[in-house]
């Protein structure tokens, strides 16, 4: 029996595999200049940034115990335009070895659960240029055309997800367990940075950001 996917929010020390399979996705697609840089250092920049942006998700698959997939996408909204939120995932990349064998419905299965637990109603996809595989792919998870996107209901995403039995409740807790830590932890070091601030200027229109 095959080893199932283990989905994980992206740590500091997987930005080397991000890199990688950055670099990999790129050079499967003839427009590959529309996907990243070509340049790996800069490329580490410009992902480091990616991973601390407010509404940022990455998201890692390991699969025999290497990193085989990613996940990027942030949080939408509401915005001057809409009071929606929804969840925009940025680039969906499983390595050419890995693929039929659950990686992509793993990463999209943990998406739908940030989806859900942020509030958003639909998840937008940008599938990289030319890469039909990965339009029949989410065509078949129920993504429909949307102008440059594909777009589906966070709600029939996982609905959908969940009548094949590929859900996997174990690494989506786990997930969850992940992002909670993570977020206790910046609460943690926001107070420990802010509050000698706000004692040395205690003026009543501050407020302290986490």
């Amino acid at each position: 029996m095959r080893a199932a996917a283990l989905v994980l929010p992206a740590a500091p020390e997987d930005l080397d595999d991000l890199v990688e399979l950055s670099l990999a996705g790129r050079g499967e697609v003839a427009a590959g200049v529309q996907v990243c840089t070509s340049d790996p250092e800069r490329l580490r920049t410009q992902l480091a940034t990616l991973l601390g942006a407010p509404g940022s998700r990455v998201l890692v698959a390991r699969l025999d115990d290497r990193v085989t997939g990613m996940l990027l996408a942030r949080v939408v909204g509401p915005t001057v335009f809409s009071d929606a939120v929804n969840l925009e995932v940025e680039a969906l990349y499983v390595r050419s070895e890995a693929r039929r064998r659950g990686v992509g419905r793993a990463l999209l299965t943990a998406t739908a659960e940030i989806a859900a637990a942020e509030g958003a109603s639909d998840i937008y996809c940008v599938p990289m240029p030319g890469a039909r595989s990965m339009q029949r792919f989410l065509a078949r998870l129920g993504f429909s055309p949307a102008a440059a996107h594909r777009v589906v209901s966070t709600a029939a995403l996982q609905r959908r997800l969940t009548q094949d039995g590929h859900a996997a409740p174990r690494r989506s807790a786990k997930v969850r367990e992940v992002l909670e830590a993570r977020r206790q932890a910046r609460a943690a070091r926001s107070m420990q940075v802010n509050l000698p601030v706000a004692t040395l200027r205690p003026d009543p229109s501050t407020t302290i950001t986490s």
